[in-house]
């Protein structure tokens, strides 16, 4: 099923990339009828108590294998009346995600790196580049907080928490703001193949004049069985658990110009938003789901703690985020031969292709859930 996909023409180009993408849900909305509707980003959720929450509201199911979503994106526009998936909104993404906290902590700390490859590239090599720095709140809970922000390659390697304070200011928790100021260090990792597509759904009984934007993804990922991605004879690989996630997630709304809606009255259509979507799935898919309300920063915390890797040994390591972005270590050295440095891109990569436990291409993760 060869389509146009944003992402391969524009390969590192984030801007261009999100820009098209705009440009193709404000065409396809005018189709559904909403040309005189204006867009608006999810807002910020706010408590009876009068907190601001920056929530970014979502739900998932996790399967054992990428290929047990096969036809799913047909399958939801068959089960949801106002279903309507955007046209020409696919995108797709490969990135390895460092879990920087361990289970005990608050919050959840995490570096994304989205990675392209340039033209003419040898596929079986990942490049990151774009590293994301993000935190959460735990758990998969309705009121979720989850900050992000992007960190400029040239601050790679220094404190973020003055990027978030700069973005989020006033709306950023003591708590959240404490957090981020400790030092990173890496508990664990997770590769990463994303197939995604945006849909509007529209229910007026429900919702009325409001139209939610649902960003949907199908996460193929493995997690290392170390958190410096090397062999491990336990499971007997670099890789301890390979599985894939459906995720759900509102983006935005849209609604018609000049009409202002309560804080109620919208976040009354996106929970029903996220429960429409939810409930079909779950009845579709009830024999295969995992039971795992884990996120999945969570999900390489507890593998990891699985695997009873002591604490002293990941601080003895302190591995950093950004030296994933790094060909190699200036000062890492293999242990059976300290002449040698580690190749940690190389081992990054064993995330993605080593033959025991690969994962899709995009294309191929695209063209399956269309099927």
């Amino acid at each position: 099923m060869a389509i146009h996909r944003p992402l391969f023409k524009h390969i590192r180009d984030h801007d261009a990339l999100f820009s098209e993408l705009a440009m193709i849900r404000n065409d396809f909305a005018s189709t559904l009828g909403l040309m005189h509707h204006d867009y608006h980003k999810t807002p910020k959720f706010v408590t009876p108590e009068g907190q601001r929450l920056t929530i970014e509201p979502e739900r998932s199911i996790v399967v054992p294998s990428f290929k047990n979503l096969r036809g799913v994106k047909r399958l939801l526009e068959q089960h949801i009346p106002g279903f309507n998936i955007v046209a020409k909104s696919d995108i797709g993404f490969r990135y390895p995600t460092a879990a920087i906290a361990g289970l005990d902590a608050p919050f959840i700390k995490r570096f994304r790196s989205e990675f392209f490859h340039k033209e003419g590239e040898n596929r079986n090599i990942c490049r990151p580049i774009n590293l994301s720095y993000g935190i959460k709140s735990r758990g998969k809970g309705d009121a979720r907080q989850e900050y992000e922000v992007w960190v400029p390659n040239e601050n790679l390697q220094q404190d973020p928490s003055p990027l978030f304070i700069d973005k989020y200011g006033e709306d950023l928790p003591d708590d959240v703001r404490d957090f981020a100021a400790l030092e990173p260090v890496v508990y664990g990792w997770m590769g990463v193949k994303r197939s995604a597509f945006e849909a509007i759904y529209i229910n007026k009984s429900v919702m009325g004049d409001i139209a939610i934007i649902v960003g949907l993804s199908v996460d193929a990922y493995n997690i290392g069985a170390r958190p410096d991605l090397s062999y491990s004879p336990r499971v007997g690989s670099s890789i301890a658990v390979g599985n894939a996630e459906l995720e759900w997630e509102v983006m935005g709304y849209y609604a018609p110009k000049g009409v202002h809606h309560s804080h109620d009255d919208i976040w009354l259509a996106i929970n029903h938003t996220i429960d429409v979507i939810s409930q079909p799935l779950t009845e579709l898919y009830q024999a295969i789901i995992l039971p795992i309300n884990e996120s999945k920063t969570e999900r390489i915390l507890s593998t990891v703690s699985q695997l009873d890797i002591p604490l002293e040994e990941l601080l003895e390591w302190n591995l950093k985020p950004w030296e994933f972005l790094q060909t190699s270590s200036l000062h890492r050295r293999k242990a059976h031969d300290p002449s040698r440095s580690v190749n940690l891109l190389g081992r990054l990569n064993r995330l993605f292709y080593q033959e025991s436990h690969i994962l899709p291409s995009l294309n191929e993760i695209h063209d399956l859930i269309a099927q």
